[in-house]
């Protein structure tokens, strides 16, 4: 298992952050992951529809695609999404109120495949991880600090 950690402090109040953690916000700002669609199996009536648990939505990056789905969710606090297909990821982003922003702090937990070659790789892997959120989060904080 690969555990990821990494917080980010923006200057916008936690609503609009959760906002942007809508999967279909995911192209503007996952650019790193190189995600270029993502869209909505489960049915949404409503913007709260997009948060709610068992909501999902199908991804597609340039490498490959995978669905994610709502495992846990508390307005404006935080969300966890798992993937389902050929990696497990599960996905926690929390949100804390700052002074004059939100702190939003965001963990991964990636399942290796591959046995004993993927224990080996996961330094690897973490270090790759780390860096694309890292490159991420500050697009997300880029974007909402416009």
């Amino acid at each position: 298992m690969v555990r990821v950690e990494k917080s980010i402090e923006i200057k916008a109040r936690p609503e609009k952050v959760w906002e942007m953690l809508a999967f279909d916000r995911l192209p503007e700002w996952m650019d790193v992951a190189e995600v270029k669609t993502a869209q909505y199996i489960s049915e949404v009536r409503t913007p709260k529809d997009k948060y709610r648990v068992g909501a999902s939505a199908h991804i597609v990056e340039k490498r490959w695609e995978y669905d994610l789905n709502v495992m846990e969710s508390l307005e404006n606090e935080k969300m966890t999404v798992r993937t389902k297909g050929k990696y497990i990821f599960t996905m926690t982003s929390s949100l804390k109120p700052v002074d004059g922003g939100t702190k939003l702090t965001w963990v991964g937990e990636i399942e290796m495949p591959w046995g004993i070659l993927g224990k080996a790789l996961s330094g690897i892997f973490r270090r790759t991880v780390e860096k694309d959120v890292k490159k991420a989060l500050e697009k997300l904080k880029s974007i909402l600090e416009k």
